[in-house]
């Protein structure tokens, strides 16, 4: 998924993005308020976890932003313990859950994953193409019941690629998805790993074309 972490604490923020990159994830790393505002009304995310402190505007203000444009995406809330009034504040306005500082990285995981669940972007679902079948649960690919050994990079954009199956995704958002929007990376450092994954996925019974100049597409053969 795409998730966006709005934190002022670089510090903590910096450590949630490691983890979630580290997990497959595409983590955007925000430190404003009004920053967020602006990213999330341009460039939209999967999932948010924002902190109600924030300089510029709160994250109150930034949720209500996101639910008065009409935007579903799910909203973790980070508080401090004594911000009780806070977090019902923020529930009211639409979030979806909260943790309170400190935390577990496991139990972010685990909220992330429950809110994944619920809307609609299902770990636990199982879907088909081709001769593959993708575990969102282990996020494995698998061919003939069989696990497909694939790196973290190679298999982020093979989910990018797989959640637009049949449409042309540009270099700049692959590379966006598998880096992070604003990671000092060329476009071109996703070549080799399209590449390598072309190589894996050979005979599965899909494909992944080029189209020079404007991106790649991943379509099922025959």
């Amino acid at each position: 998924m795409r998730i966006v972490i709005v934190e002022d604490n670089e510090a903590l923020a910096n450590a949630i993005a490691y983890r979630l990159r580290d997990r497959g994830h595409s983590a955007d790393v925000i430190h404003n308020g009004n920053d967020a505002d602006t990213f999330l009304a341009q460039q939209g995310a999967d999932l948010v976890v924002l902190d109600i402190n924030l300089p510029g505007r709160s994250g109150l203000e930034v949720l209500r932003g996101l639910r008065a444009r009409g935007e579903g995406v799910p909203v973790i809330l980070l508080t401090a313990r004594t911000e009780t009034s806070d977090r019902v504040a923020g529930l009211d306005l639409g979030a979806d859950d909260y943790l309170v500082k400190p935390f577990e990285m496991d139990e972010l995981e685990a909220r992330i994953r429950a809110l994944s669940r619920r809307r609609n972007l299902d770990y636990g679902a199982r879907e088909s193409i081709g001769g593959l079948e993708f575990d969102r649960t282990a996020r494995q690919v698998m061919a003939d019941s069989e696990v497909l050994e694939i790196p973290r990079r190679e298999l982020a954009t093979f989910e990018c690629l797989l959640e637009r199956r049949g449409r042309l995704v540009s270099k700049a958002h692959l590379t966006d998805h598998v880096y992070g929007v604003g990671a000092d990376v060329d476009d071109r450092a996703i070549e080799p790993h399209v590449s390598r994954l072309r190589r894996r996925l050979a005979g599965r019974g899909v494909s992944i074309k080029t189209a020079r100049g404007l991106g790649y597409m991943l379509d099922v053969e025959g």
